[in-house]
This record gives C-alpha cells, structure tokens and sequence, in this order.
C-alpha cells in the first residue's frame, strides 16, 4: 500500500512539473514582440533606400514589430510620427534625424512616458542627454578626415582649388564631414577651400551647385561632395561643361553606392569614402537591449573602409548592394 502511495504521488509530481513547464513554455510564446516605432526622414538617395530596407528586413529577422514613417525631409512629420509612436506607447523609439536641433520637446514627451530613444544615422544636438539613450551610424568627422588624407596624398603638394558641395545644413553628416574635411587638410597652403555650397544630399541640387560654383570660379582642381547623389549631379554639370571628371576636377564622394564605385572603376571619380547603410541588424539587437531595461553603448560606429584610385585591385570590390 505504500509502496502504491509513493507511486501515485511521483506520478503526481511528474503531471505538476509537466503542467508547470507547458505553461512558462506557453509564457515564453505568448509573450508579445518588442514594438518599436521608427522615423526615417526620407528616400533622397540609394543610399536611404538601402538603410531604410536594412531596418525593415532586420525587424522581421528578429521578429520585432516596426511601426514605420517616411517623414519626406520634413522635421514636422518626424516630430509628428514620434508623438504618435508616445500615443500607441511603442517600447523604443528610433529615428533618423534630419537635423541636429529642435527635438528637445519631443523627446522630454517620450522620456516621460518612459519610452527609450534611439538616433540612427544622424546625432542630434541638446543639453539634456538623457533624452536619448544611444546612436548607431557612421563616424562622419572620420569620413572627413579620410577624404582630406586621400587629397593630401594625391596633391603631391600642388596647389588645388577645393570646392565642396555640402549636405543638408545642420545635419550631423554635414556639420562632420566638413570638420574632418578641414581638419585633415589644415596646415596644408597648397590645398585652399575656395567655396561650398550645401546640395541637400539631392542629385538635382548637386547638379545646380556644380552648375553655380563653375560660373563663379575660374578654376576648380577638386570636388569634396558629402554624398554620392550629389556627386552624380556635380559630374553630369562637369562633363555639361566639358571638363573630365576624374582627370580635370578630382573628384572625391562619401557613401559608396554601386554608381559611385562603377565611375571610380572608369577613373571618373578618385575617391569613395564609405558609409554603410547596412545598420538594421544592430538597430534591433539595441532596441531589444532598451526594451529589457538594459543599457547600451553612447556611441555604436559602423567599421568602415576607403575605395581609391591608389588600390590594387578595384574589380574586387563586392557589390554593393546600393
């Protein structure tokens, strides 16, 4: 008999812990995905295109639930999209600023609500930094500084007429390419920075600077243009005016489209300097780590490479992708 009784009650036993693991394993799959809200400021280039498509494939990867706006290069639809990620109470908010300033408000709204802030792509510029808790992209002011030492090596200490076609004023790439972009070739007199002109990260408006600073300048040696769309721009106003780009203007771009690495294989641009749209991935596992109540880095930089005319083997550069 009580040998029976012992049977029954590890037969009991076995049932409660089989019950006990079914439910946490239940738990564990009806535990909802992390829902994060993202804000991509718009579609300017391939290059976008490429980032926002590494956000959105990484979040189905990593089975996040992505709540997406286009804010079309306007502040107000950005500021607009994360009111409305605070309102369906998201657990991370991530986005892209299109400028540096001008989000302190916003960002006290969702600090409030207890809703952690990730910047990607672009910094933004506040006292309070506590209203975001990290940022994942590229080193713009060492992009900078990559452009200005590849110069330095190919001027061989000639004297050079710089031009530079800025992005969009005020924004973290700009601000930072242009600083890097000084500093490397401060102390160098034979290279002087004759003009610059912000063409918005756009094809079109780097077609109409190029077009501009041409009628305004006798001589242009080099073009220093912060992104490849404008380059493309800048190079169709050039061979317009019937220089050779590559050959007559030096010309050196940031983020290594396909389109730019196919002219640097041509010897129509001289220099790509890399910024990698592929930041989806490190996005979620961020956004994860925050909705966990854990922290993350300050600062998380892509690794990142220069494309030149001074490479030995420039037909083995990989597709890009963008």
């Amino acid at each position: 008999m009580k040998r029976c009784a012992i049977v029954w009650l590890l037969a009991l036993c076995l049932l409660l812990a089989g019950c006990g693991a079914q439910e946490a394993q239940e738990a564990r799959i009806e535990e909802p995905p992390i829902l994060l809200g993202f804000s991509q400021l718009g579609w300017e280039s391939a290059w976008r295109l490429a980032n926002t498509q590494s956000i959105k494939s990484a979040a189905d990867a990593a089975g996040v639930t992505l709540m997406y706006d286009n804010a079309e290069q306007k502040q107000e639809r950005q500021i607009k999209a994360i009111r409305s990620f605070i309102a369906y109470q998201v657990d991370v908010i991530a986005f892209s600023p299109i400028v540096e300033t001008g989000w302190d408000n916003v960002l006290q709204e969702a600090k409030d609500a207890g809703i952690p802030v990730l910047t990607t792509d672009r910094m933004i510029s506040t006292q309070d930094e506590s209203l975001y808790a990290g940022f994942i992209g590229s080193d713009f002011r060492q992009e900078g500084i990559a452009a200005g030492e590849f110069l330095i090596e190919k001027a061989q200490g000639r004297e050079l007429n710089i031009v530079e076609l800025s992005g969009t004023l005020d924004s973290t790439p700009m601000l930072h390419r242009a600083e890097g972009f000084r500093e490397a070739i401060a102390g160098h007199d034979n290279l002087k920075l004759i003009d610059s002109m912000s063409g918005d990260f756009l094809r079109p408006k780097g077609r109409e600077c190029m077009k501009v600073l041409l009628e305004k300048h006798d001589r242009i040696d080099v073009l220093y243009s912060h992104n490849d769309a404008m380059t493309l721009g800048a190079i169709s106003a050039l061979e317009d005016a019937g220089l050779v780009p590559g050959e007559d203007v030096i010309i050196i771009t940031v983020d290594g489209e396909q389109a730019a690495i196919d002219l640097l294989k041509e010897g129509r641009i001289n220099c790509v300097v890399e910024c990698k749209p592929q930041i989806g991935e490190t996005v979620m596992e961020l956004a994860e780590k925050l909705a966990a109540g854990e922290e993350i880095p300050r600062y998380t930089y892509s690794e990142e490479r220069v494309f030149s005319e001074f490479d030995d083997d420039l037909d083995a550069i990989a597709p890009r992708g963008y």
